[in-house]
């Protein structure tokens, strides 16, 4: 229990200080004038040479939010099981109480691994196009 602490603590470290690479800007300002989002555009659709490209923070930004949402999902996996096993024990279900913690730090583990597998391989996508320039 103590190491799942501390893996959660330092997951959500991470999260906190790579989180500002996200609201990084991708460039310079355009040069159009800005959309309002009430009016409707009828312009065709961009075609795939012109579409813009994603920033190396926006990515590195993605791959912390997910491994953010994560932590937040296993964090509400393991409360539900742990919640459902207090039920159970106070209804004197004690083998359906333990199930139900054990359902829920499953749920945990793997939403955790999950998140962190796809916001490793997002942020090692931002990393790379980064070397990539150089």
């Amino acid at each position: 229990m103590r190491m799942t602490i501390q893996v959660i603590c330092a997951v959500s470290l991470f999260v906190v200080f790579a989180a500002p690479a996200r609201s990084q800007s991708a460039g310079p300002p355009s040069a159009e004038s800005p959309k309002s989002s009430d009016t409707v555009s009828s312009e065709t659709p961009k075609s795939p040479s012109r579409q813009k490209v994603t920033s190396v923070g926006r990515k590195i930004g993605d791959g912390s939010e997910d491994i953010g949402m994560g932590v937040a999902r296993g964090t509400g996996d393991l409360a539900r099981g742990t919640a459902s096993g207090v039920a159970d024990v106070a209804h004197g279900r004690v083998g359906s109480a333990a199930a139900a913690v054990g359902r829920g730090a499953g749920g945990m583990s793997k939403s955790i691994a999950v998140g962190t597998a796809r916001g490793a391989a997002k942020i090692g996508e931002g990393i790379g196009a980064e070397f990539r320039k150089l």
